[in-house]
C-alpha cells in the first residue's frame, strides 16, 4: 500500500454519498492536542509536518499487520528509511501481543456502509481469537484514549448490519512505533460498547445537522 492511498468515499446502495466513522468522530474537540501543538512551536517543529509523518508510518504499521495475517507483501516503495524502521516497531510489537494467540482472521479493512444509519466505515480487524469473534481496532499513538470506544462502536455496529456478525469481544490494540513502547491493550464491555453506539448516534446526528445549515 502506497502512503498516497486515496481516502475511502462510501455511498450507499443507491449511490448516496455518506460520511465515514472517522469523520464523525473527527468533531469531537481534542483540547489536549492545542497544547501538544503548541509544545512542538515551542521546540522548533512544524506539527503539521510532525503529524503527517506519524500518519504515515501509522499507515505503513497497519499495511504490516494486515499483510502479515493475509501473507501479503507490503509496498515500502513510497516510504522513507525511518518511517519503515518505525513502522517495523509497531510490528513487533504486534508480534508480542499475537505470541500464543491462535489468530483466524475473518477479514481484515473492509469497506461496510451502513444502509440503516447512512456511514461507513473500515474496520480493521474481524478475527477469531483463540476461538473468540474478536473485534480489533490497531493504534499507534501514545495511548489508548477513551473515545476511541466510539469509533470501534460504529464498527460493532457496521459488521452485525452488513456481515452478520455478533461480535463478543472489542479491544483497541496501541502498538508503540518507539523500540521502548511496546503494546497496550484495552478491552471494552458489550455495555460500555453501547454506551458508545448512543455517543456515535448523537455525532452523526450533530454531522448531519451541521451540514444542513452549512448548506
Amino acid at each position: 500500500m502506497a502512503k498516497t492511498k486515496v481516502h475511502t468515499r462510501y455511498k450507499t446502495k443507491d449511490g448516496i454519498p455518506v460520511p465515514g466513522v472517522t469523520t464523525i468522530t473527527g468533531q469531537l474537540d481534542k483540547p489536549a492536542l492545542v497544547y501538544w501543538a503548541w509544545d512542538l512551536g515551542t521546540k522548533g517543529i512544524d506539527y503539521k509536518k510532525y503529524t503527517d509523518d506519524k500518519a504515515e508510518i501509522g499507515t505503513l504499521a497497519h499495511d504490516m499487520v494486515i499483510c502479515h495475517l493475509t501473507g501479503k507483501e507490503p509496498n515500502l516503495s513510497d516510504y522513507s528509511q525511518n518511517q519503515i524502521d518505525k513502522a517495523e516497531n509497531a510490528l513487533i510489537s504486534y508480534f508480542a501481543w499475537e505470541k500464543g494467540k491462535d489468530i483466524e482472521v475473518i477479514f481484515a479493512e473492509k469497506p461496510l456502509v451502513s444502509e440503516e444509519w447512512k456511514y461507513g466505515g473500515q474496520p480493521d480487524i474481524l478475527a477469531l481469537v483463540d476461538g473468540i469473534i474478536t473485534l480489533l481496532d490497531l493504534k499507534t499513538g501514545k495511548a489508548i484514549y477513551p473515545e476511541m470506544v466510539y469509533q470501534l462502536s460504529a464498527y460493532d455496529r457496521l459488521i452485525a448490519e452488513c456481515e452478520k456478525e455478533t461480535i463478543s469481544e472489542h479491544m483497541i490494540l496501541r502498538i508503540g512505533r518507539d523500540e521502548t513502547e511496546g503494546f497496550d491493550v484495552k478491552p471494552f464491555t458489550g455495555k460500555q460498547v453501547e454506551t458508545a453506539w448512543k455517543v456515535f448516534k448523537n455525532l452523526l446526528d450533530i454531522y448531519h445537522l451541521r451540514k444542513e445549515i452549512a448548506a
